[in-house]
């Protein structure tokens, strides 16, 4: 009789220890210890994850500042064919009133140079 006693003895030291070693691996502070280490090895990659899409924001709105300024350059040009036609007819005039007024100083001068020989 004495063996199925002792087992009997056994299993409820064995079961009161597995309950035991259950409540203390479910304590709540243990828990707490878990996440804890659990921050303290995944914090510093999530750091550098956070850097990293701060620089490559950055990185980003500068891009976007320097295409938003081209497109406004372009736009600008584009708006800017009305005073280049502008410019171009008022050069032609230019020209125009010069080459009018070269003939002009050439008859002069011609008129000049002709009059004195025939007096």
């Amino acid at each position: 009789m004495e063996e199925p006693e002792m087992q009997l003895k056994g299993k409820k030291v064995t079961d009161k220890f597995t309950e035991s070693v259950y409540v203390l691996a479910n304590e709540p502070s243990v828990a707490l210890y878990r996440l804890q280490e659990h921050v303290r090895r995944s914090l510093p990659e999530l750091a550098q994850h956070k850097a990293d899409m701060q620089r490559w924001e950055e990185q980003s709105q500068g891009a976007i500042y320097t295409v938003e300024y081209a497109c406004s350059a372009v736009k600008n040009l584009v708006d800017s064919s009305v005073y280049f036609r502008s410019v171009e007819g008022l050069l032609k005039q230019a020209i125009s009133i010069r080459d009018h007024m070269n003939a002009s100083a050439q008859g002069h001068s011609q008129e000049k140079l002709s009059s004195p020989s025939s007096t």
